[in-house]
């Protein structure tokens, strides 16, 4: 019914997966969008079929089921080519027993006749419906702002904010049976997690308060991610989701990964949701102990890693033990550095007086002869480090040109382990 079309549509990506966690059976995909100012996940929790003998189908019912109960607003897709089906009908029973926000939403309505033929729909007994047409966009952007109303505005950063900051959300995610749980365990010098060799023991996530060598803030210990076609519980499911939710609500990400197996694919995966979610980012390179060594290997696996994770690479990498403890407070202290840089805020004098030369000698190359000129830079109030250049012609300003503008932020500004956020608007 053209989910992976409407998906790139919601994402704003035109690729089937694309900075998107892939995670449950069947190719469950994760993106992020943005609307009117509100940010959220979307989750494709695959297609519901009742009355099959496929196991993995059963695992998919299972799985939709959890993702109701997750969800803060479920969208259900329907086809107006197909009508009203029995699997329509099945979902729409389930839909309408559920207290959370249910939006009908009719695919393929790109004519008047099939606007016509959305009615039939309303036999489902969920209301009004949105007709959009995931393949050309008509209505999407209506049904954008229907999601939008439902979900709560992202948050400003405000300094004038009266009463005790809340502290720092530290999460520990990666793989399954990479020792986030040990990490945890020693860093608190107490077995508050569970922690077995059997990959996926962490069901949930755990906060724990952490108060010691000067630094206080709740360490989050999170459910491994694991590949596409791993998960095949609905309770693995369930702990993916958690996983994901601490991400987006931490504000610095300590991604673990295991010196015995590598980075991999999976781990990128991580990285690109820390870095669309806007969240700070420390590596840290798990059981240390227990690879051979020589003068190099540090240097040799930082650059390797960094070479994966271009073009954002000023990221800090760590190689620890949680099994002898090392470097694992300088683990945390690294991790709150990444905390203070995603909330450096540069006045607006020092950032023209530093980049408006600068962009002066390289200005932004125009295909169309035009002259940019940017004439004036100031950061906006936001969580994420996100800055605005005002210039006469945003529109001729591209992706290189920016990577080159904010590696000269990153050599002038220390954000390290922080994405960068940069806006050409028109003056």
């Amino acid at each position: 019914m053209g989910k992976s079309t409407f998906f790139n549509r919601m994402i704003g990506e035109r690729r089937a997966i694309v900075d998107a966690i892939a995670g449950v059976t069947r190719d469950r995909t994760y993106g992020t969008s943005d609307w009117n100012g509100k940010s959220f996940t979307l989750i494709d929790s695959g297609g519901y079929v009742q009355g099959s003998d496929d196991i993995f189908e059963g695992e998919i019912r299972k799985q939709v089921r959890i993702a109701i109960q997750e969800a803060d607003v479920i969208l259900f897709l329907v086809d107006v080519a197909e009508g009203v089906t029995p699997d329509d009908e099945a979902v729409a029973g389930i839909l309408r027993k559920t207290s959370k926000r249910v939006l009908l939403v009719v695919n393929k309505v790109d004519g008047s006749n099939r606007t016509e033929m959305a009615t039939d729909f309303y036999s489902l007994g969920l209301g009004d419906y949105y007709c959009i047409s995931s393949m050309s966009g008509s209505g999407t952007g209506d049904l954008l702002d229907a999601v939008a109303s439902h979900l709560e505005a992202d948050p400003v950063d405000d300094t004038e904010t009266e009463g005790p900051a809340p502290l720092p959300r530290i999460a520990i995610v990666g793989r399954p049976n990479v020792g986030k749980s040990s990490l945890t365990n020693a860093l608190l010098n107490e077995n508050r997690n569970i922690v077995t060799d059997i990959a996926g023991t962490t069901r949930d996530s755990i906060d724990s308060h952490y108060n010691a060598f000067g630094h206080e803030l709740i360490l989050v210990d999170t459910a491994g991610i694991r590949k596409k076609n791993k998960v095949e519980e609905d309770l693995e499911f369930y702990s993916v989701m958690r996983a994901i939710r601490a991400i987006e609500s931490a504000d610095v990400c300590v991604l673990v990964i295991d010196a015995t197996v590598g980075f991999d694919a999976q781990d990128m995966n991580i990285v690109h949701l820390a870095q669309k979610n806007g969240k700070g980012l420390v590596i840290a390179v798990n059981k240390w102990d227990a690879v051979e060594k020589d003068t190099m290997s540090t240097k040799q696996w930082a650059e390797a890693i960094h070479k994966k994770m271009e073009p954002f690479t000023d990221v800090p990498i760590l190689f620890i033990s949680a099994l002898t403890k090392q470097r694992i407070h300088k683990l945390v202290e690294t991790a709150m550095e990444v905390f203070d840089n995603r909330a450096r805020k540069i006045q607006t004098r020092r950032l023209n007086e530093a980049l408006l030369p600068i962009m002066e000698l390289n200005p932004p190359p125009s295909g169309r002869g035009l002259h940019v000129k940017v004439k004036f830079v100031t950061q906006l109030p936001t969580k994420v480090p996100s800055f605005a250049f005002f210039c006469n012609h945003p529109k001729e300003v591209k992706e290189p040109y920016s990577r080159f503008i904010e590696n000269r932020m990153r050599q002038m500004f220390n954000f390290s382990g922080v994405p960068i956020r940069i806006f050409f608007r028109e003056k």
